[in-house]
């Protein structure tokens, strides 16, 4: 039986409040409105943030109709049970309950908790495909089932134990690395069991979810998918300002080793931004480049819609974000191009690592995009820059792109040298030596290099993000720097061995 949250008399009131607020919102199922009746009490931000959203106000029937262009949904095949209301509770928490392993019964209703990019694939089958085929849809996996990725972090989040001859460190556990790397890459979900909770409507079981809360790029759901949507489009509203503001994107890219927010916030892109959004039109599909905004935000250069002021397509909506990307500048350990698959534990270079470069600098191109596709990924992109710069501009800014991407690879080959040095002189016990090849303090000054230096000045530069960010700010004077460091470091132990 359903129980009943409150006294009658009181539950009705809730009911006519809940209501009056929708105004002239789509019509509400029977099954939402059940669902509000209790959660406008229990979770009224929740309601009132569900409230302000599309999902409130427009039916899935109408958003079909909408015009192509100025469509926000791509699904065609709605079922037609969920057509004709609101998308509210129910419609995203009932939906394809059988695939769900947190699916349970919840006051006559069969409900699981995490929504997954599957539901939402209901109504946006284009966003959900693409997503797939996305490296952030796989970065639970990328990290997690990498050896090379999972010493990396066991050297950062493990916890330290000073021995007679170095630090030791053990992996973090699960709470560590779900509050750390797997915020942003995701956790995987898993149900252990379930709970019964004293409630102001009673006692209610529930499911206990390892890996709860998360809203990572890469969550492992509940019905096997990978994803979250909620990463960009946060719940509940699911606004599509929120997800073209850089904001958003900072919750991950902050730096320093992915320092795009920052390097956004110093660029003259990012000065505009700061100075004169507020008279810019976020919710605007498609986005007029002169007209809704005047400088690009991440979402204008990787994802959105965007038309110019006659209406002509600059570039068409994708959640790719690898579609108008030739170069991967986040040097593992050298920038190089982008991967076939966005399942990167494929890949081995020529020494059976799975890492996307040789530790000499060569590419595992076997794995990686032909420069034909690099090439045509760069002209997509170059689009929305030629929306408002002329071809010299555009062209030379892509001139020195290459130059920073080739010169900071050369660094990191002479640091790269120096560390292989130190390991074939027994320094350091590096994989020949069946050790790590980050958990030592020369190792970590080496990894300092390529992980943090060499990314933020390929980021300054890729980004336009100004020149102190790519020389004083983690940038070319730290890896100089970090390499006389490694040099020094070696030469001293060179000439204790020599007095020996």
């Amino acid at each position: 039986m359903r129980q009943t949250c409150f006294l009658v008399i009181v539950n009705v009131l809730v009911l006519f409040t809940v209501g009056t607020a929708f105004g002239d919102a789509a019509p509400v199922s029977d099954a939402t409105q059940e669902c509000l009746g209790c959660h406008a009490i229990y979770h009224p931000g929740i309601v009132a943030d569900w409230q302000k959203s599309r999902h409130a106000m427009i039916t899935p029937k109408t958003a079909m109709t909408v015009d192509e262009m100025q469509r926000r949904m791509s699904g065609s095949n709605v079922p037609e049970a969920l057509q004709a209301t609101s998308v509210g509770c129910a419609e995203c928490h009932t939906l394809r309950g059988g695939a769900h392993a947190d699916t349970f019964e919840h006051n006559g209703y069969e409900i699981h908790v995490a929504v997954s990019p599957d539901d939402c694939a209901t109504c946006h089958t284009t966003e959900r495909e693409q997503y797939s085929k996305n490296i952030m849809a796989m970065a639970e996996k990328n990290l997690s089932e990498n050896t090379l990725y999972n010493d990396l972090q066991r050297s950062i989040l493990g916890a330290a134990e000073v021995k007679p001859d170095r630090v030791h460190f053990t992996p973090a556990n699960d709470m560590t690395r779900a509050d750390a790397c797997y915020y942003c890459h995701g956790t995987r979900l898993q149900v252990t069991g379930t709970e019964t909770r004293d409630t102001d409507a009673g006692e209610l079981e529930f499911p206990v979810i390892a890996g709860w809360p998360n809203q990572g790029v890469g969550r492992v759901n509940l019905d096997g998918s990978r994803g979250a949507c909620s990463a960009c489009h946060t719940r509940h509203r699911f606004s599509i300002e929120m997800a073209r503001k850089p904001y958003t994107c900072k919750e991950c890219h902050v730096g320093p080793d992915v320092p795009a927010f920052k390097v956004y916030s110093a660029s003259k892109h990012g000065n505009i931004f700061s100075s004169m959004n507020n008279g810019w039109d976020f919710n605007k599909v498609p986005w007029v480049i002169g007209e809704d905004i005047q400088a690009p935000t991440c979402a204008t250069c990787h994802i959105s819609l965007t038309v110019n002021t006659d209406g002509d397509v600059v570039n068409p909506r994708t959640h790719q974000m690898s579609d108008r990307l030739g170069w991967r500048i986040f040097g593992l350990v050298y920038a190089h191009p982008q991967p076939k698959s966005p399942d990167t534990t494929l890949i081995r270079n020529k020494a059976g690592l799975p890492l996307p470069t040789d530790l000499d600098g060569g590419f595992a191109a076997d794995y990686l995009i032909s420069a034909d596709e690099a090439a045509a990924r760069r002209a997509t992109m170059q689009r929305t820059c030629l929306a408002c710069h002329d071809t010299s501009w555009v062209q030379g800014y892509f001139q020195r792109l290459d130059n920073t991407i080739a010169t900071s690879n050369q660094a990191v080959q002479t640091a790269t040298q120096v560390m292989a040095s130190i390991w074939g002189k027994d320094y350091a016990h590096g994989l020949a030596a069946n050790g790590s090849i980050f958990d030592e303090y020369i190792e970590r000054r080496w990894s300092d290099i390529w992980l943090l230096y060499a990314n933020n000045i390929r980021f300054v530069s890729a980004m336009a993000g100004g020149g102190d960010y790519g020389v004083f700010e983690d940038g070319r004077y730290h890896l100089t720097k970090a390499i006389m460091e490694m040099k020094d470091w070696q030469q001293t132990r060179d000439l204790i061995m020599k007095k020996r």
